[in-house]
């Protein structure tokens, strides 16, 4: 694991580079500045420890900065003793886990980084048990709406690769709580009757009442997912789905966005893409209503959203008999049986659950003969 020494003494760096060569890998920065600046080129440390006391930019100011943009990594001070009162109070701030006096003994700054790389073990180890345990909840959701409103569970998936294609186009990576969100975000559709559903996509107007309880559906949604520990953040970006964006607040480059904001948007502009393109839009008219509907969205994002139709940037194509489907694969084509009846639909990704429905679907029934499917099927796969 990589540890990040900043200390504007050169000389202090190669000492501490020497000390712990055999221990970890090192990494130094003369000043604050510096110090972001590779970690954005480098990506996120295990651990950073920052002397107190530098010019522009304190200790305290950095490892709070490296706090927001790299929560999980463990950050710690180097403090002389004219810095006690700071330090205390970076402490007390919630900024660092530890302290070190300054000058550090070579013993204590071992048992120090070790003590450190454990703390991130330990913080990355139930991170990833967290969102584990998580995923496995959320996708026991969506095979519950997959089995009482199919129509649902379609557009789910679809959200989901434009979802997944523009955040690639964009070069952001989808966190966690985006991939849940678009696992959930038509988890209110389970209140829905399936008609409604049909209609919209059909391109058939509905009355009043019928709009009103299709544009509830993300807050009937975010309501249930609330419910679950940890998951306020995706129930938030659930309810903001058919919200207006005001785009005022943000910087002009989506890049300097937070992430939070990009998650969010990423799953409006997919949620909004899939009401025009599900009524037999076409791509170039689709986007550009998705303009009009959405004023002031980034150039950057409206290019992003272009790439959505362009499969091989984000899957690959290939082809595979009946017998070879395998959970993980979307379907480029829809699943028809011998008889004519639709098994499953394109843009639906095959889960373990229906993976054994279509199984069970193409047995032999109690009465009458198997359901054939005979045709080679057109996936997608993630690239």
């Amino acid at each position: 694991m990589r540890v990040l020494f900043v200390d504007d003494e050169p000389n202090v760096l190669d000492s501490i580079r020497r000390q712990l060569r055999k221990s970890c890998e090192v990494l130094t920065a003369t000043s604050g500045v510096e110090a972001l600046a590779l970690l954005k080129d480098t990506g996120p440390v295990a651990l950073v420890i920052s002397d107190m006391r530098m010019p522009g930019m304190s200790g305290a100011e950095l490892l709070a900065k490296i706090r927001d943009l790299y929560p999980d990594t463990v950050r710690m001070i180097l403090s002389g003793q004219a810095d006690l009162d700071s330090t205390i109070a970076a402490i007390n701030d919630g900024h660092i886990f530890r302290f070190l006096t300054k000058p550090s003994h070579e013993e204590a700054l071992r048992r120090a980084v070790a003590a450190g790389l454990e703390q991130y073990e330990l913080i990355t180890t139930r991170k990833e048990l967290l969102e584990k345990t998580l995923q496995g909840l959320v996708e026991m959701l969506t095979d519950i709406l997959g089995i009482t409103n199919p129509v649902a569970r379609r557009r789910t998936g679809r959200v989901r690769q434009y979802s997944a294609a523009i955040a690639s186009a964009l070069k952001f990576t989808m966190p966690w709580d985006l991939r849940l969100a678009t696992l959930l975000s038509q988890l209110g559709c389970i209140t829905l009757p399936v008609t409604l559903l049909d209609k919209l996509y059909a391109g058939t107007p509905m009355d009043d009442d019928e709009q009103r309880l299709y544009r509830r559906h993300p807050e009937v949604a975010a309501a249930l997912i609330s419910r679950i520990p940890q998951l306020g953040p995706v129930a938030a970006m659930v309810a903001r789905q058919q919200q207006v964006i005001d785009f005022s607040g943000l910087p002009a480059e989506v890049s300097e966005w937070p992430a939070e904001s990009i998650a969010s948007v990423i799953l409006a502009v997919a949620t909004a893409l899939d009401d025009l393109m599900a009524t037999g839009e076409q791509p170039a008219d689709a986007l550009k209503r998705l303009e009009k509907s959405l004023p002031g969205l980034p150039r950057a994002i409206i290019e992003a959203v272009r790439a959505v139709h362009m499969h091989s940037a984000y899957m690959d194509i290939c082809w595979v008999g009946f017998d070879e489907l395998r959970p993980g694969m979307v379907l480029d084509e829809d699943i028809i049986a011998d008889n004519g009846e639709t098994l499953m639909f394109r843009g639906e990704e095959i889960t373990s659950p229906l993976l054994t429905q279509l199984r069970e679907a193409t047995a032999a029934p109690s009465a009458g003969e198997p359901v054939g499917v005979s045709q080679k099927l057109r996936i997608l796969m993630p690239a």
